[in-house]
C-alpha cells in the first residue's frame, strides 16, 4: 500500500481532532492544523502525480485496495482507490484549492465562535470529496457523493441561527435527496445487469454486450439524474443561489469549485457508458446548453453579489457537460480545472468585499471601490477577465475547446447556445465588474474612513488564484498552436477519448475562436455602455420593457411554480393524511390500546385486595376447577 491512501485520510483524522477537541485548541492551531492537513494531502497528490507521469505502462493507472468491504452473492465491493489521470487531477483541484481557501478563511472565520466546527466540517467535506474522486466503484463513489450533500447541509447552515441559512440548508438537502434518488436507483440497475460496481467491470460490460443499447441509456439518464441535483443542473438547480447564506468561502470551496462538479466527473468517469448511448450524451449536451442559457439569463438582473456567481456557477457547469455531451470529456475537465480557479477566486473576492462593507452584498450600494480596496480589486479583475473570455486567458481557452468540440461533433444548435452564454456571461460579470468597482458610489458607508482591505491571509490566496486564473489555460492550447500543445488533453488522454475538435480544420477552428471573441466583446461593450456610459439606461429599459424584467428578477417564478405544484399539495395533503388517519386510526389504535389495558388492569385489581381469605378461596376454586377437570377427562 502506497501513501496514496493518505490523501482523504489527512483530512479525515483532522476532522475528527477538531470536532473532540477542537474547543480547547487554541484559536491560531484550529486554523494551523486544518490546513496543514489539506497540504500535506495536496502534497501526497503532486507526488503521485510524479509517479503517474514516470510510470511507463500509464494507460489505466493502478486500483489500490485497503480492505473488503461488502460481500454478499456474487457482489463483492472493497474500499479501494483508482489512481489515474483523471482522479489524480480532481486530487490537485480539490486540495490544491481546498488549501488556498482554507489558508482565506483562517482570515475571513478568524472572530467566528464556531471556528473548530467550521473547519471540522471543511476537513470533512475534504475527505468525502477525496472519496467519491478516488474510488474505484460506484458503491464507494455514492458514499462520498452522500458525505459532500452532507456537509454541504451543515456548512450551509453553518449559522443556523439565522432562518434563511437553516432553511437554505434544508431546500439543498431536499432537493438533492431527490436527484439521488435517481442516482441509487441507477446504480441497482447497473449492479443487477453486471454484477459489479467496478468502474473498470462497466467498461468490460459495455464492450462485451452485457449491456443493451436501452439499458445503458436507461442506466445513463438515471445516473444524470443525481448528476443534474449534485451540479445544479436543470430541474435540480434551485437549491445552490439559497446556499450563499452559508459562509462565503463555503461558496468558494463547496459551491464553485468542487462539490457541484461531481456530476461532471461522475460522466467522464463513465464515458464509456455515456458514449455507447447517443441518447443519455444528447441529454447531457442539451441540458448543459439549455442550462448555460437560463441561468446566464438570471445573472443579467441579479443584485446580490455572491448569487451572481452562484447564476453563473449553474451555467459554468452547464459548458461543462455540453464537453462531456459531445465527447469531449478532457475539454470539459479543462474547463472544471479553470473554473475552479477563477470562480473560487470571484467569490473570495466577493468576500473581501462583503468582509471590507460589514457583510453588505447589494451591488446596488456599493461603487468606487477599486480606490479604497485595490487589492481586491485587481484579483477580482482577474477572476472576471477569465471567466468572460478574454483571449489567451484560462476561460477563453477551455471555453473554446468546449465549444469546438460542439461545433466539431456537428450539434451546431447546442454551440449556438454556447455562443449565446458566452455572451451573456461577459455582460453579467462585466455588469458586476462596473457596479461594484467602477461606477460612482452609491452609498453612504462606502467611504475610504469605512471601508478596509482585507488582511494578507485574506489576499494572498486571491492573488495565487489570480495568477493560475490568468495562466491556467497554456496547459490546454489549442491545435493551432501545435500538435502537442494540449498538454492536459494529452494527460487526460490516458483515459479519456480524444475529442472531435482536434481533427477540423485549422480555419474552421480560427473562425470559432473569432466568434467567441465577439461574443465576449458584444456582452463587455453594452455593460460598459448600460453602467458606466448611461448608467440612467438599465432603469428605462426595465421601465419599458416591465414583463421580462420581472420574469427574470422573479427568476421565472421557479421557486413559486414549485411551491404550488409540489410543496403546498404535499403539505396539505400531510395535513388532511393526518387529521384523517392519523389523528383517528394510529392515535385511535393507541389509545384504545391503553384504554383495554387500563381497563383489564382495572378488573385484575378488583381480585388482588391483600386479604388472605380471599387469596386462599381463590386458590380452592382454581384447585377444584383443575381437578374436576382431571376427573371429567375420558
Amino acid at each position: 500500500m502506497s501513501g496514496v491512501v493518505l490523501i482523504p485520510l489527512l483530512p479525515a483524522a483532522s476532522a475528527l481532532v477538531l470536532f473532540l477537541a477542537g474547543r480547547r485548541l487554541p484559536r491560531a492551531w484550529i486554523g494551523i492544523q486544518a490546513c496543514g492537513a489539506v497540504l500535506g494531502s495536496f502534497l501526497i497528490g503532486v507526488l503521485a502525480l510524479v509517479r503517474a507521469l514516470q510510470a511507463v505502462t500509464p494507460a489505466h493507472g493502478r486500483i489500490e485496495t485497503v480492505f473488503g468491504w461488502i460481500r454478499a452473492g456474487t457482489l463483492d465491493v472493497s474500499i479501494a482507490l483508482k489512481i489515474d489521470s483523471l482522479s489524480l487531477l480532481m486530487v490537485l483541484v480539490v486540495t490544491g484549492v481546498g488549501f488556498l481557501i482554507h489558508v482565506y478563511s483562517t482570515g475571513y472565520m478568524a472572530e467566528d465562535p464556531g471556528l473548530a466546527r467550521y473547519f471540522g466540517l471543511l476537513n470533512l467535506f475534504v475527505f468525502a470529496m477525496l472519496v467519491l474522486v478516488l474510488a474505484s466503484n460506484l458503491v464507494l463513489m455514492f458514499v462520498g457523493w452522500e458525505g459532500v450533500g452532507l456537509c454541504s447541509y451543515l456548512l450551509i447552515g453553518f449559522w443556523f441561527d439565522r432562518d434563511a441559512a437553516a432553511k437554505a440548508g434544508q431546500k439543498a438537502f431536499l432537493v438533492n435527496r431527490v436527484g439521488d434518488a435517481g442516482f441509487i436507483i441507477g446504480i441497482l440497475f447497473l449492479l443487477a445487469a453486471t454484477g459489479s460496481a467496478e468502474f473498470e467491470s462497466v467498461e468490460k460490460a459495455v464492450a462485451g454486450g452485457v449491456l443493451t443499447p436501452g439499458l445503458a441509456a436507461l442506466i445513463a439518464l438515471l445516473l444524470f439524474i443525481g448528476a443534474t441535483g449534485k451540479s445544479a443542473q436543470i430541474p435540480l438547480y434551485l437549491w445552490l443561489p439559497d446556499a450563499m447564506e452559508g459562509p462565503t468561502p463555503v461558496s468558494a470551496l463547496i459551491h464553485a469549485a468542487t462539490m457541484v462538479t461531481a456530476g461532471v466527473y461522475m460522466v467522464a468517469r463513465l464515458h464509456v457508458l455515456y458514449a455507447y448511448s447517443p441518447t443519455a450524451s444528447l441529454v447531457v449536451a442539451a441540458g448543459g446548453g439549455l442550462t448555460a442559457v437560463y441561468a446566464a439569463t438570471m445573472a443579467l438582473v441579479e443584485n446580490n453579489i455572491k448569487r451572481v456567481l452562484a447564476y453563473s456557477t449553474i451555467s459554468q457547469i452547464g459548458y461543462m457537460f455540453i464537453g462531456c455531451g459531445v465527447g469531449a470529456y478532457a475539454s470539459g475537465l479543462f474547463h472544471l480545472t479553470t473554473h475552479a480557479f477563477f470562480k473560487s477566486l470571484l467569490f473570495l473576492g466577493a468576500g473581501s468585499v462583503m468582509h471590507a462593507l460589514a457583510g453588505e452584498v447589494d451591488i446596488r450600494r456599493m461603487g468606487g471601490l477599486r480606490r479604497v480596496l485595490p487589492r481586491t480589486h485587481l484579483t477580482f479583475l482577474a477572476g472576471t477577465l477569465a471567466i468572460a473570455g478574454v483571449p489567451f486567458l484560462s476561460g477563453f481557452f477551455s471555453k473554446d475547446a468546449i465549444l469546438a468540440s460542439a461545433y466539431a461533433s456537428g450539434r451546431y444548435g447546442i454551440w449556438a447556445l454556447g455562443i449565446f452564454a458566452a455572451c451573456l456571461t461577459a455582460f453579467y460579470m462585466f455588469r458586476l465588474l462596473f457596479l461594484v468597482f467602477y461606477a460612482e458610489r452609491r452609498a453612504p458607508d462606502a467611504s475610504s474612513t469605512h471601508v478596509h482591505e482585507s488582511p494578507g491571509l485574506m489576499i494572498v490566496p486571491m492573488a495565487v488564484l489570480a495568477v493560475l486564473s490568468l495562466a491556467a489555460g497554456w496547459i490546454g492550447l489549442p491545435a493551432l498552436f501545435g500538435k502537442d500543445a494540449d498538454v492536459i488533453g494529452r494527460f487526460l488522454g490516458r483515459v479519456l477519448p480524444i475529442s472531435e475538435a482536434r481533427h477540423i480544420a485549422a480555419g474552421t477552428e480560427a473562425f470559432l475562436m473569432l466568434a467567441s471573441v465577439l461574443a465576449a466583446a458584444l456582452g463587455i461593450s453594452i455593460a460598459y455602455l448600460l453602467y458606466l456610459r448611461k448608467p440612467a439606461l438599465p432603469l428605462a429599459l426595465a421601465r419599458k420593457f416591465p414583463g421580462p424584467y420581472r420574469v427574470l428578477a422573479a427568476h421565472y417564478y421557479a421557486d413559486e411554480a414549485v411551491d404550488a405544484v409540489l410543496v403546498r399539495p404535499l403539505v396539505k395533503g400531510s395535513e388532511a393524511v393526518y387529521r384523517s388517519f392519523d389523528l383517528k386510526v394510529v392515535d385511535g389504535a393507541v389509545n384504545g390500546a391503553a384504554a383495554a389495558t387500563g381497563l383489564l388492569g382495572r378488573a385484575v385489581a378488583r381480585i388482588q385486595t391483600g386479604f388472605l381469605r380471599e387469596a386462599a378461596l381463590i386458590i380452592l376454586a382454581g384447585a377444584v376447577a383443575a381437578l374436576a377437570f382431571l376427573l371429567l377427562q375420558p
